[in-house]
């Protein structure tokens, strides 16, 4: 191994096994968190590269956290590439696995109606919030934050409309705009 690959992998640990325990819904809801951590705090990425990885692991088939996966791979090759992807998801896997055993047998009752209740809004604000850092890492500007504030009232004003309508309009609007 490299030397100071171990601590490499060690603070890779220390950023995703926390916010695997945060990801409600998924890996898009600490997104904002991966963004800060690995840009602001650690420097393992630039603003670009990380808009880059970020496009990368969404049109790469599998969870779109394979961003942790291509995170771990350039501050560390294949080990960290592992350590990131095992660090996201084995907390959160474990905790739910835990939890699942007691969760059902309280269905329905009021403490556990409260929960899901209270737990939606906290999903809504993390996926909000990993939204926002993609488009203040993304370096295209305005152009793309219209299209996103566009494309959010379009799915307000018609929630069952494909998405892949938008994608693809979104992707011809930005073959006509230069950026």
């Amino acid at each position: 191994m490299r030397e100071g690959i171990g601590a490499t992998l060690l603070a890779l640990i220390a950023v995703f096994a926390p916010l695997s325990l945060l990801s409600f819904g998924g890996s898009n809801a600490v997104m904002a968190d991966i963004a800060q951590q690995t840009i602001n705090i650690h420097h393992w990425t630039t603003e670009r590269e990380f808009a880059d990885l970020f496009a990368l692991s969404r049109a790469a088939p599998g969870p779109g956290s394979m961003l942790t996966a291509l995170i771990g791979w350039k501050v560390a090759g294949v080990a960290g590439a592992l350590t990131a992807t095992l660090a996201l998801y084995a907390p959160g896997a474990i905790l739910v696995f835990a939890v699942s055993r007691v969760w059902y047998r309280w269905r329905g009752s009021r403490w556990h109606s409260a929960v899901e209740r209270g737990l939606a809004p906290i999903a809504a604000g993390l996926f909000l919030s990993g939204g926002l850092a993609l488009l203040r890492a993304e370096p295209a500007g305005w152009p793309v934050w219209a299209a996103a504030a566009l494309t959010t009232v379009v799915l307000l004003r018609w929630p069952k409309l494909n998405p892949l309508l938008l994608l693809l309009a979104g992707a011809l609007l930005f073959a006509v705009v230069p950026v």
